[in-house]
């Protein structure tokens, strides 16, 4: 399994929302390419990069430092937030993101993103669902910087895309994001036996070394994890084990 360290970006700075609560945020004092550097010092191949006022306003709020840390050159970024359209898509890649992440487009206009996976090829799109566990434990997608909620289901949102070219997905439990409670391994353990042609990326809860094994153990392709690494709650030998070049 590859462990994907993120960033959040919101006016600018580095930031970690609690459970998708753009009033709940934690301010970090690094500098976005200061944290580039560090984690491609201690040998991340990726950096996984969310412009989260666009995700939620649908405009490229943070265009300009995405493109600053690309210059960098310092790793491969996986970019999203607010990516609904091709253009968007061919701007980012032609700029030299490596990976683009798509959201709500996902729910809102599955057709075309279906044309969007033909037309880049699957190792240039993730596709990125967001849920919240109803009362029957039932993962509902939300959508718009997880701000608006649907009726959809995890698994009836992915079904469209099974005859895609579509390879990657990120899925968020956004009810562990930036709580350090620990990821919701049985999610993943159901996505991955669903759907086992996908390379599943984990994201929200990531507090330690177990759980990411345990997310290994889920069949997650990668885990990726925000809070933990900034706060430095996972020891570098530990996370580095989860770097290729380790």
């Amino acid at each position: 399994m590859l462990l994907i360290p993120a960033i959040d970006l919101k006016g600018g700075r580095c930031v970690r929302l609690r459970q998708g609560d753009f009033s709940a945020e934690t301010r970090y004092a690094d500098e976005p390419r200061a944290l580039l550097h560090r984690f491609s010092a201690l040998g991340a191949p990726w950096l996984h990069v969310v412009d989260l006022d666009g995700a939620r306003d649908g405009t490229a709020a943070n265009r300009t430092l995405v493109l600053e840390l690309v210059a960098e050159r310092a790793l491969k970024l996986q970019v999203g937030g607010g990516v609904r359209s091709a253009a968007l898509i061919e701007d980012l890649l032609s700029a030299g993101v490596d990976r683009v992440v798509i959201g709500s487009a996902a729910i809102e206009e599955p057709q075309a993103v279906s044309g969007w996976l033909a037309r880049f090829g699957s190792e240039r799109l993730c596709l990125a669902f967001d849920v919240r566990l109803d009362t029957a434990a039932v993962p509902r997608v939300h959508t718009r910087g997880w701000t608006r909620g649907t009726a959809v289901d995890l698994w009836h949102a992915v079904e469209p895309f099974r005859a895609s070219a579509l390879k990657h997905i990120l899925c968020t439990d956004i009810g562990r994001d930036g709580m350090l409670a620990g990821p919701n391994t049985a999610l993943y353990s159901q996505a991955t036996r669903l759907f086992p042609q996908f390379a599943w990326q984990a994201s929200g809860g990531v507090r330690n070394a177990a759980d990411l094994a345990a997310l290994a153990r889920a069949g997650a392709a990668a885990a990726v994890s925000g809070t933990a690494l900034l706060d430095g709650r996972i020891k570098p030998e530990e996370f580095q084990a989860l770097f290729p070049s380790a």
